[in-house]
């Protein structure tokens, strides 16, 4: 198999506003969907939304879903390493998501919450890659008690949920680790390259305003009183949370080295050689190819997106100009062999 273009995945009628600049960044090649509420493109996805069956799921241009592709022959697509660490799954979803407003403040169970409650493998760590700048805010700056937090959530006290939140003010380049259970709200202009544990599970602290019923959705069909188990209400100090922001915009290779249990982010800039494995690429600017040994190359431009299998082997990423740079978006590292390496620029 070859690496594969991918257009825009974008679900519909989202409960948050946005897409605007997931359209700019894409461009007309990436198809992206028309409208003010999809904000999310979710690239080389096999996670449907939560409580839908196929919404979500990625297509692959020759028809057939990528979920069932993969599960038809995982090496091929994930490599025999994989398969023998994590079997055929995927263990990573990737998202494009524009914040045309202020997401609500919620946060995302981790494993054992997530195996323990709904019978699941993953929870939700998850990271983001900022390609504008934006604030966002990110953990309690204090601890806050289980019954005030409840309260916080029955009366929809927006005020003082924010109130007791760090605000980090993202800038582009930036990579911030989300851990599981961080309560958290994306700021409104926000256009970030999300990695993600491959699963859909929110619990929404804050929906006042939204279009969604957040007393109905917002706990996972747990319950408040169960799922608000899952928010980490540690307070944490502003040197805790900006330890989170794991690289900057001027830094190359592993962005975030703490997310290696549950995903892999790469930044590449110029040549370099990639080793076999499945992955994501998203193109943040410039262009190129990757070229295959047997010299089958794929075009980049900004704004694309590549879905790369296993079995495409070893890449070469080339650059046309200077200025390329390709987020490489990968599985947890497992057993698999050890990143490519960067030619040395001295």
């Amino acid at each position: 198999m070859q690496p594969i273009p991918l257009t825009a995945n974008q679900p519909a009628d989202r409960f948050y506003a946005g897409g605007a600049r997931i359209a700019a960044f894409r461009g007309p090649a990436g198809a992206p969907a028309a409208g003010d509420h999809v904000p999310e493109d979710w690239v080389g996805s096999v996670t449907p939304l939560f409580g839908e069956t196929a919404l979500g799921l990625t297509r692959l241009p020759e028809g057939p879903l990528l979920r069932d592709a993969v599960a038809a022959d995982p090496v091929a697509w994930l490599g025999p390493a994989h398969v023998a660490a994590w079997g055929a799954d995927v263990g990573v979803l990737v998202k494009l998501l524009d914040a045309g407003e202020r997401l609500p403040v919620h946060a995302h169970p981790d494993v054992p919450f997530a195996a323990e409650h709904l019978g699941l493998a993953h929870g939700k760590t998850e990271a983001w890659i900022a390609l504008t700048a934006a604030p966002v805010h990110l953990g309690f700056r204090r601890d806050v008690g289980t019954d005030e937090l409840a309260r916080w959530v029955a009366q929809q006290d927006t005020v003082a949920m924010l109130d007791a939140m760090h605000v980090l003010d993202l800038e582009p380049g930036d990579a911030v680790l989300v851990p599981a259970g961080t309560p958290h709200a994306i700021g409104a202009g926000a256009l970030v390259v999300e990695l993600q544990e491959p699963t859909d599970l929110s619990i929404l602290v804050e929906w006042a305003g939204f279009a969604i019923d957040g007393a109905a959705a917002g706990h996972l069909g747990l319950g408040f009183a169960t799922a608000l188990a899952a928010v980490d209400r540690r307070g944490r100090s502003a040197a805790e949370v900006a330890a989170l922001r794991g690289s900057r915009a001027g830094d190359t290779g592993d962005l975030l080295p703490d997310a290696a249990p549950f995903f892999r982010a790469e930044r590449w800039r110029g040549a370099g050689e990639w080793d076999a494995g499945f992955a994501v690429a998203v193109v943040v600017a410039g262009s190129g190819a990757l070229v295959a040994a047997d010299g089958t190359r794929t075009p980049l431009s900004a704004g694309g997106t590549v879905l790369v299998p296993w079995s495409a082997g070893p890449l070469r990423l080339e650059a046309t100009g200077s200025d390329l740079e390709v987020l490489r978006c990968r599985p947890p590292a497992g057993q698999q062999s050890q990143q490519g390496q960067q030619p040395d620029e001295s």
